[in-house]
């Protein structure tokens, strides 16, 4: 009865609590969707300074990569005298200023800006003070050019570009971790105003049970569900956008967070591919030129030898042939580990070259001839490579089906074989765990089929644009 005066007195029916409950609801909306946005909008910056730190580390590489141009083909013309090996020198030197141009407008501080700076200085007089007027002696006939002193010269002049762009790589880099790490104090914060809204929502609903259990537990089900998915390695979970402010805000943040895990496996991946594509560079560059180089001098000097010294002349040509074996020894530890084919050529010809190589015949349908992203490439070529390797171990195959389809975005990649199938009970070490976390690094999809006796098929689809 009291209550009932209590009440009646002040008047505030469940309207009203309604109306005050949903104002006050409202207001914490309001604040924590407005912290919300700001924490997306930092975000937002820092990914925008992340990418820019990128693109600077690309164009450092791509400046870095002409000056062993223009050192590589200065070398082979002064070893052998010959026009046709400037042919690279030429071209670098000739993509010279537009790339200097990129390379300096790409910093992203006033220190890298001036490291950039000088570093293009000291690629200018590289060339002008010393490359062009040794490959001008070398063509005059003057003996120093091929002196020592001149190859000390250059060496000295390359290996300290080589650290300067090794400084301005290494502070590019401090940077770009310095912006992940602010982005992912502003995601924190952005949990926290998310966690926040939540809390302070729930102590209003809490007299509305009944009628927000559609609107709240209902999502809230969903959550926890999608957080076990997540929490059993399907990084591809995402919550479906609720309603509910504090709903939303949490499916928001676990998006964001299944995201970041995501991109996480993702720049994993391609960090290790990178490092691949480096170490196949480097062999290219270094172990292989040197031995070109040596090849090229022996045969030069059996060209020398007069035809009557047949002992020299033969042990000349057993150098000249284990030289050319070791280069196609090293050419193909190089193709393991980053075919140059992939970069050439890009996915389609990797494919072609990969099948013509294998052991057991392949069939290639391939229907997407044009050219993605690098990242894009090397994934669906290694998940080829990985699914033609488990064929050719584990299937008795006698023949391999390889399809490439573009449909719309989707990069569709087939591979099915005629061998003893069963593989889908297979335990996760048997290879397919390494497809799978290569298909999922990308938001793509897996799928196997593989009936005991009847063969295996194996499909993905892969998004080719962000």
């Amino acid at each position: 009865m009291r209550v009932r005066r209590w009440y009646s007195g002040r008047r505030l029916g469940l309207t009203s609590l309604t109306i005050a409950a949903s104002g006050l609801l409202a207001l914490l909306i309001g604040v924590a969707f407005a912290v919300l946005l700001w924490a997306i909008d930092d975000a937002n910056d820092s990914t925008s300074a992340r990418r820019a730190s990128r693109t600077a580390l690309v164009e450092a590489g791509t400046m870095e990569q002409l000056v062993l141009d223009l050192e590589t083909g200065q070398r082979g013309f002064v070893i052998t005298k010959q026009e046709q090996f400037l042919q690279p020198w030429n071209e670098a030197r000739k993509s010279l200023p537009a790339e200097t141009r990129r390379f300096t407008e790409s910093t992203t501080s006033a220190g890298q800006r001036r490291t950039a700076a000088q570093i293009a200085r000291g690629v200018r007089s590289y060339l002008d003070d010393y490359s062009v007027p040794l490959v001008e002696a070398v063509r005059r006939g003057d003996p120093a050019a091929s002196g020592p002193a001149e190859t000390d010269e250059g060496k000295r002049r390359v290996d300290a570009l080589r650290a300067q762009f090794d400084r301005y790589t290494a502070d590019e880099r401090t940077q770009l971790a310095a912006r992940e790490d602010a982005a992912g104090a502003n995601g924190h914060r952005a949990v926290v105003a998310a966690g926040l809204g939540l809390a302070a929502s729930t102590a209003l609903v809490a007299a509305f049970t009944v009628l927000q259990h559609r609107a709240v537990v209902r999502p809230v089900r969903a959550a926890a569900a999608a957080a076990q998915r997540l929490a059993d390695g399907d990084l591809a979970t995402r919550i479906t956008p609720s309603k509910v402010a504090e709903i939303g805000a949490l499916g928001t943040s676990f998006n964001s967070m299944a995201a970041s895990l995501q991109d996480s496996r993702r720049r994993v991946m391609q960090s290790v591919e990178e490092v691949h594509r480096r170490t196949a560079r480097d062999l290219h560059d270094g172990a292989q030129q040197r031995l070109v180089s040596l090849m090229i001098g022996l045969r030069l000097a059996r060209e020398m030898l007069p035809d009557e010294q047949t002992t020299a002349t033969e042990l000349l040509e057993d150098s000249i042939t284990n030289a050319q074996t070791a280069i196609d020894e090293l050419r193909e530890l190089a193709r393991g580990i980053y075919p140059l084919t992939l970069t050439v050529k890009g996915l389609a010809g990797a494919v072609a070259d990969l099948a013509s190589r294998c052991p057991v015949p392949v069939v290639v349908d391939n229907a997407c001839d044009g050219r993605f992203a690098s990242a894009v490439e090397s994934n669906a070529y290694f998940i080829v490579a990985e699914a033609v390797t488990n064929a050719v171990k584990h299937a008795q195959a006698s023949q391999i089906d390889i399809s490439l389809e573009l449909t719309g975005d989707i990069l569709r990649i087939r591979v099915a074989d005629d061998g003893v199938g069963g593989v889908a009970g297979a335990a996760a070490g048997s290879g397919l765990t390494g497809l799978a976390d290569r298909v999922a690094a990308f938001d793509g999809t897996l799928s196997i089929e593989s009936p005991p006796g009847e063969g295996t098929s194996i499909l993905v689809r892969i998004p080719v644009t962000a």
